[in-house]
């Protein structure tokens, strides 16, 4: 038996080891069963859902109208903003104002781009229109349950957590490449999020919905000591941990609903997204390649073809593909829009390359633009 082979024997055992205690860490998650974990009326404070928007798309509507159809107690404040004044976002925003009277919505044009980070770049002109004591940022494309509020903002009963996010889905993917990213994130990603919530604190947020108390985002700088930052969530999260605020991750899950991409987009998500991870968590990225159980016991099988690893390949694959299943029903328990569990196979491939590309150039094409990520995790034109 050859070093090579011990070696990939190695690995695969180990690979495999890690993605069962990922499994068992996402299985003991408790996810809200809705509004048996909601604090009570008069513990809800009022809070500011700031939405930078730009351009629309078919799930759009029912993103933003979804905001505006929390069963919450206290005042709820939206604000939507975004660059040009002619962004198709502005009849949809308009109508919503119209279908809802009786909401507190407004719409802020925000033509200053303050920094490299367009999205930091526009919550800094809409914060000062925040006028409530807890601030919610939320990406354009994210659909929450009307009992979001509820059960997220019950994690701030304790005074030391400074900062919630949450977990998310996607859920309307419309072809192969979609349904592989929407494997990343409905089985790995989530699961790998509580699998390091095993090993220490949370020092960063979840970008889809972060909630932060309106005194922490003071204490770190507000939102300018973001803006030449790419990973601009990592960062609230991270500057709120070492500000002395708690990270706290709420039980509950919303969706992601962006609109249709092509395997280039996808492609260019995905090596945007690995580019930024490595950037913040550069040892624990390098180190990720080892919950890849499918990478491992594939090499060990055409390195050393036998009964015994073509058999733990086939127990690998059948764990993956049974574990995306039953993941993407814990994490989506009503939903019909679950990607097909085989992909898995597939996905943890082709994700060799995207984590490659992590290491392989430090330039990413984000709403349309080429920027330079520099090692301090900063963002430059290109």
């Amino acid at each position: 038996m050859s070093v090579v082979t011990i070696a990939l024997g190695g690995l695969a055992c180990l690979s495999f080891l890690i993605v069962l205690w990922q499994w068992v860490a996402a299985s003991r998650f408790t996810l809200a069963s809705k509004l048996s974990e909601a604090p009570a009326l008069d513990e809800s404070p009022s809070i500011t859902i700031l939405k930078p928007v730009k351009g629309a798309e078919e799930h759009t509507r029912e993103c933003f109208e979804s905001w505006l159809s929390q069963d919450y107690a206290g005042k709820v404040q939206v604000v939507f903003g975004a660059r040009s004044a002619n962004d198709p976002a502005c009849a949809v925003i308009e109508a919503l104002r119209a279908a809802h009277p009786d909401k507190d919505v407004q719409y802020v044009h925000c033509p200053e781009a303050l920094g490299p980070n367009a999205k930091v770049s526009t919550l800094v002109q809409l914060s000062p229109q925040a006028r409530h004591e807890f601030v919610l940022i939320s990406d354009a494309d994210v659909w929450a349950d009307r009992d979001f509020l509820k059960c997220a903002m019950g994690q701030f009963r304790s005074p030391e957590v400074g900062l919630v996010c949450s977990l998310y889905a996607l859920t309307n993917s419309k072809n192969t490449a979609m349904h592989l990213e929407a494997l990343h994130v409905n089985v790995d990603f989530w699961s790998q999020v509580l699998q390091g919530q095993m090993l220490s604190k949370m020092d960063f947020a979840l970008g889809a919905v972060m909630i932060i108390r309106r005194e922490m985002l003071e204490k770190i700088g507000g939102f300018q000591a973001l803006l030449e930052y790419l990973a601009d969530d990592y960062q609230l999260g991270n500057k709120a941990a070492r500000a002395g605020g708690v990270v706290s991750l709420a039980d509950t899950v919303v969706e992601c609903r962006s609109g249709f991409m092509s395997a280039r987009a996808v492609w260019d998500h995905q090596v945007r997204w690995s580019r930024t991870v490595r950037v913040c968590q550069p040892i624990p990225y390098f180190f990720s390649i080892l919950s890849n159980a499918t990478l491992f016991s594939a090499l060990l099988a055409a390195v050393a073809p036998c009964v015994y690893s073509l058999s733990a390949l086939a127990a690998v694959v059948g764990t993956r593909v049974v574990m995306a299943m039953h993941l993407q029903r814990r994490l989506l328990p009503a939903h019909e829009r679950r990607s097909p569990s085989a992909l898995i196979v597939l996905k943890d491939l082709l994700q060799v390359a995207v984590w490659a590309a992590a290491f392989l150039g430090n330039t990413v094409v984000w709403r349309g633009e080429k920027f330079r990520v520099l090692p301090d995790g900063k963002l430059q034109k290109v």
